[in-house]
């Protein structure tokens, strides 16, 4: 039987998809690292482990985060049973091999990721082709095959176009209509109308397209025009703010199958 507790997973990206997967794997006992950049773009904050680069800890349906400052303390953190953050936009070495290498960083292009990168490679969503960039790919499109592990070929290509939620699509998420200091007038979970101001970047006020509930806030902070800063749910409910969607984990349920499926087929 496999020792799923001697498998190291590491985990590029903790934004919402990311900690979908994180959320799964550690819940059924794998060692995870997850790998962070500076200041992370998630926008889900409320459920995202990479929250912990900024405020030190983040708990998500009772698995903590902390911020570790090194690879040692990354695999120190995991022998307790918690999930490490560490600040680094490369893979760096480890005191323990890596098993599984999972890019979620959902660039929806293929970055640095490559095959022979660890023993298993994954990767989420658009951009990806196994053989070249990953051993396999899960789906990230809403829709029949979300979730889906993909051995032979890519994921769906990127629309551009937000899966829709509550009869909303492309109007639940806003990007920033300008460079500059972002600072929110919002919080997580508030009730805001169409029209309503959220926030503001310097001067230019940034403002909802419908009404909802606030689910998404990026950090505040310096943002480039045209980045993803905030989503707002139509659904009248606002305490899916501290849960993993459903998206996230049916995504992290493929990873999750991909992994294992792997472990068998080769009787490690």
């Amino acid at each position: 039987m496999t020792d799923i507790g001697g498998c190291l997973v590491v985990v590029r990206g903790g934004g919402d998809l990311g900690s979908g997967v994180i959320w799964r794997l550690r819940r059924v006992g794998f060692p995870v690292v997850v790998l962070e950049r500076e200041r992370p773009l998630a926008i889900r904050r409320t459920v995202a482990f990479s929250s912990a680069v900024l405020e030190g800890r983040v708990t998500i349906d009772g698995i903590d985060g902390v911020l570790v400052g090194s690879p040692e303390e990354a695999i120190a953190a995991t022998r307790r049973g918690v999930v490490p953050v560490l600040v680094s936009e490369v893979v760096p070495a480890f005191p323990v091999p890596v098993s599984v290498l999972v890019d979620a960083r959902v660039a929806k292009q293929a970055l640095d990721t490559r095959v022979g990168q660890a023993p298993f490679v994954v990767a989420l969503g658009p951009g990806f082709v196994t053989g070249v960039h990953c051993d396999a790919v899960v789906e990230t499109k809403r829709g029949h095959d979300l979730g889906r592990v993909i051995r032979d070929g890519a994921a769906a290509p990127d629309t551009g176009i937000p899966g829709e939620i509550g009869g909303a699509a492309a109007e639940r998420v806003i990007h920033a209509p300008a460079t500059g200091v972002l600072a929110w007038d919002v919080r997580f979970g508030d009730t805001v109308e169409a029209g309503q101001r959220l926030g503001r970047i310097d001067d230019t006020p940034v403002t909802a397209k419908i009404g909802g509930t606030v689910r998404g806030l990026i950090a505040p902070g310096e943002v480039t025009a045209g980045l993803k800063i905030a989503d707002v749910d139509p659904r009248p409910e606002p305490g899916m703010i501290t849960r993993i969607s459903d998206k996230s984990l049916a995504v992290g349920g493929g990873v999750l199958e991909a992994i294992l499926a792997w472990l068998h087929d080769t009787g490690r």
